[in-house]
Parts: structure tokens; C-alpha cells; sequence
């Protein structure tokens, strides 16, 4: 259950995505690169370091029973929090001090000195979106474009769900299950350890989280049900639609 806090995300509680959050304001507060995240008013959060950590857009109880309360104090709380912490810690004193976190993430991604930088600004983005990819009243459909691509891409969201699934229960060890984005097509993909989508050039649209800690006090090892649980129930699409109409215009 230890994990290597090498990579992670950054921002602030204030700044953040708060519980009456709209997909319009999500597309509205995009930040360049990463549609729906970020908003850029308040202490100019998702620019350069020292960055300041952002609230949940949901109360910590508001998951269960898919997720815990103690699941989320010990994951946004402990997991989440240290990986910011070690993300402002990094980047003092370096090149990356003065990026965006985005900028952080793609740069450390390919730069053999900054794996510890990498691991953390890499975690802490993807726990950021991980949060906005969950809503206490998830799952159901998603409409507009996205509903269009996926049922032209997949045969229909029943066809995508079991793609998600494959991917986040054939993720050996930790990692992440996306929705991408990768030249005008949507797919499902996985990445180990702290690896996004957003050092690879695409446009995440949701994640799950598959590490054990994301899951374990909940399920233990019976990853799948945690991972249906999750694509049938707590799934943002809201928040899907606007990362989709906003990086296809």
C-alpha cells in the first residue's frame, strides 16, 4: 500500500472546482491544454509554482457508498496533498518554478533529470482530474457530441464501459484507466504509475484511478467491482461533455 511520491499535480482549496460547478463553467475556466480543469481566476491557481491545492468539488462523504468518506480523507487528504506538496518542493529553484503545471508535466516527461519532478506534478495533475471525473450524481448517459462520437467509435456506451473496464482491470499494478482524445479519435487507454495521458500529447475526457489506495479499504482486491461501481454510478459525464466540446470545438 506505500507508493513512490516521484510524480503529482498543483493548485488552490480557494481557486478550485466547488460542488455547484457547471460543465459551462468547466469549459468556460479551461486552462490552454487541458480543457475543463482549471479555473484561472483566484490566485491565478494552475499558473506557474508555488502552486495551491484545490478543494473537492464535492463534500467527502458525497461518493458513498461507492466510495467512502474514509477512502477520500486518506486519498485526497494524505495521497493527494503529498503529491502537491512535493510538486511546490521540486520545482524551487529550477526551470520549472516558472511553468504551468501542464508545461511541468509534458517537460519532466522527457527530461532524464527530473523523474522526481515528473512523478509528482504527474500525480498531482492526474488526482486533480481524477476528482472532476466523479460527481455524487454520476452516471446515467452523456449527451451532446460526445454521446454521437462514442456511439460511432464504440456501438454505444455499453461497448465503452466494457472497454473502460478492460482497461482499468488489465492495468498491472498502479496506474490509471482513461477516455482519451489522440487525434480526433476517442479511446480507452491505461497508464502505470504516475504515466497521463497529458505527456503523451492527448486530451484526457475521464479517469479512474486504479491504484490500491484509491480502493482497497473499500473492496480490498476485487478491483473490477470497484471499477463498475464507479463507470455505472459516480461517472462525471457533464464534465466529459465539456472536455469533448471544448477540444473539438
Amino acid at each position: 500500500m506505500s507508493e513512490n511520491t516521484g510524480r503529482s499535480d498543483g493548485m488552490n482549496r480557494r481557486a478550485f472546482l466547488t460542488t455547484t460547478v457547471t460543465a459551462s463553467a468547466l469549459a468556460a475556466g479551461a486552462m490552454t491544454g487541458i480543457p475543463g480543469l482549471f479555473r484561472m481566476s483566484e490566485a491565478h491557481a494552475a499558473d506557474a509554482a508555488p502552486f495551491t491545492f484545490p478543494d473537492l468539488p464535492f463534500a467527502q462523504d458525497a461518493l458513498e457508498p461507492v466510495i467512502s468518506e474514509r477512502t477520500l480523507s486518506f486519498h485526497y487528504g494524505k495521497h493527494h496533498k503529498g503529491y502537491f506538496n512535493k510538486t511546490n518542493d521540486f520545482v524551487k529553484g529550477t526551470k520549472y518554478a516558472t511553468m504551468p503545471l501542464p508545461e511541468i508535466v509534458k517537460t519532466a516527461a522527457t527530461d532524464p533529470g527530473a523523474t522526481a519532478i515528473f512523478n509528482n506534478a504527474a500525480q498531482f495533475w492526474n488526482h486533480t482530474f481524477y476528482w472532476n471525473s466523479l460527481s455524487p450524481d454520476g452516471g446515467g448517459e452523456p449527451g451532446g457530441g460526445l454521446a454521437e462520437k462514442i456511439d460511432s467509435q464504440f456501438g454505444g456506451l455499453g461497448n465503452l464501459k466494457s472497454e473502460f473496464m478492460k482497461a482499468a482491470t488489465g492495468q498491472f499494478g498502479s496506474g490509471w484507466a482513461w477516455l482519451v482524445l489522440d487525434k480526433g479519435d476517442l479511446k480507452t487507454m491505461n497508464t502505470a504509475n504516475a504515466d497521463t495521458p497529458v505527456a503523451h500529447g492527448m486530451v484526457p475526457i475521464l479517469t479512474i484511478d486504479v491504484w490500491e489506495h484509491a480502493y482497497y479499504l473499500d473492496y480490498q482486491n476485487a478491483r473490477g467491482e470497484y471499477v463498475k461501481a464507479v463507470l455505472d454510478q459516480r461517472l462525471n459525464w457533464k464534465f466529459a461533455e465539456a472536455n469533448f466540446q471544448k477540444a473539438t470545438g
